[in-house]
């Protein structure tokens, strides 16, 4: 394997975990589960 395999499969691994994290804290938001996020409750009653 050359060098530049290893370092485009580095980087291939890094954004596969990012946009892992970042789904992860979108389905937390969304849910209403999330820990590190303050949400603001919208009320939508008229």
């Amino acid at each position: 394997i050359s060098k530049k395999r290893i370092r485009k499969n580095l980087w291939k691994k890094k954004g596969y975990w990012a946009a892992l994290k970042a789904f992860s804290l979108g389905k937390s938001l969304s849910t209403r589960n999330s820990k590190s996020f303050f949400m603001q409750k919208m009320n939508n009653q008229q």
